[in-house]
């Protein structure tokens, strides 16, 4: 908790107002509006419904293509999955491990409806050169800016620049609600339509604005609110995300400060954030180098009472990413990236003695494998 989280529980308790879309809920729209510069934007109960509501808004049909990383969470493929959708995966990118804009293009098909990039690790896409493709071919951009909320690319905040974006306030992510995420809607053809898909598909939202004398179903939509206790929390840390950030963000550099030495002896690389993008140190990773066995080094951290671990498993090697998706082209920098990396201890308040036995586990590493280079 980082304010006010359990008076404003408190406040929504006395309110009387627990549903969807009371006073908390309009606060936080109205942030997201005025931090973001979307057209609307709208809480719902995780990123993962904010990316099936953005698979309804594009009305996606069974066979539709839509081109994703293979490296990111299950939801960015599963919200299209739902709909019949085929996710087409595409390779990252060797710097930032976002996906490559360069081979977007070649990976559309006639039957190709939307691209998802996703903004990993906080860290901004090329979107000026998926904007140009998109455009070119008349197809969607659904931002997954799960990991993305006060980041900005060439000063856009991510989760504007597409048609739709969407946000992760999950406890896992830098401003929390517990569970909770939101989706931006920057088309504003489709706000109207996002109401409706959002509320069971209903024109609710025009009921209670006086715009309609009754409220009816409109299309195939589902609940996709959260209730006002989570929104209350959520204001709270909304009201801190500045501080929030820039207490991440310290600990980020340091981090970064502290492993130049062992990028320089070849035993890590740290991550790279292009000029252009301003991150929110949602993460702190390392590429660990070929020959360091990552398991051995997840041990060490284990073996010290540190908490480490790594990230996804990239969805084209799944079960299920083999049944619903395809792949175009080669996947090396995927499969190659995903097994180097590991992800360090990073929250607000992180003490610098805590990072340094982080630091400390990593040079036990290098100095072992400086060790074995020699012999």
């Amino acid at each position: 908790m980082t304010g006010k989280e359990l008076y404003y529980i408190a406040e929504a308790h006395f309110n009387g107002s627990l549903a969807g879309d009371g006073p908390f809920t309009k606060r936080c729209h109205g942030w997201l509006e005025q931090r973001t510069g979307c057209h609307k934007g709208l809480l719902t109960h995780s990123c993962t419904a904010a990316l099936e509501m953005a698979a309804l808004l594009l009305d996606i049909q069974p066979g539709d293509e839509v081109i994703m990383p293979s490296y990111t969470f299950v939801s960015t493929a599963n919200a299209f999955v739902l709909r019949g959708g085929v996710p087409v995966f595409v390779d990252i990118r060797e710097d930032t491990l976002n996906l490559d804009e360069t081979q977007v293009e070649s990976a559309i098909t006639p039957r190709t409806r939307a691209i998802v990039p996703v903004h990993y690790a906080g860290v901004a896409c090329e979107m000026d050169a998926i904007l140009d493709v998109a455009r070119r071919h008349d197809v969607r951009i659904v931002e997954d800016a799960a990991q993305g909320v006060m980041s900005t690319y060439k000063g856009r905040a991510l989760g504007s620049i597409g048609d739709l974006g969407a946000f992760s306030f999950h406890e896992t992510k830098n401003v929390i609600s517990g569970e909770g995420g939101a989706l931006l809607v920057n088309d504003p053809a489709l706000a109207l339509r996002a109401e409706v898909v959002r509320e069971k598909g209903t024109d609710r939202s025009r009921f209670f604005r006086g715009e309609v004398d009754k409220y009816t179903w409109q299309e195939v939509g589902s609940s996709f609110l959260p209730g006002e206790l989570i929104a209350a929390f959520l204001w709270a840390q909304l009201e801190e995300a500045d501080r929030i950030t820039q207490q991440r963000l310290a600990s980020w550099q340091r981090y970064h400060d502290l492993l130049a030495p062992l990028e320089a002896r070849g035993v890590l690389r740290r991550p790279i954030v292009p000029a252009e993008c301003r991150h929110n140190a949602h993460m702190y990773y390392v590429l660990l180098a070929p020959d360091v066995d990552r398991q051995a080094v997840l041990q060490q951290f284990k073996q010290n009472g540190i908490s480490s671990v790594f990230h996804y498993v990239p969805l084209h090697a799944s079960p299920a990413g083999r049944h619903y998706g395809r792949v175009h082209g080669v996947l090396d920098v995927t499969e190659r990236q995903s097994e180097r990396l590991v992800r360090l201890p990073l929250w607000v308040g992180l003490p610098e003695a805590q990072q340094d036995r982080v630091v400390a586990v990593l040079q036990g590493v290098a100095d072992g494998l400086a060790r074995d280079r020699s012999s």
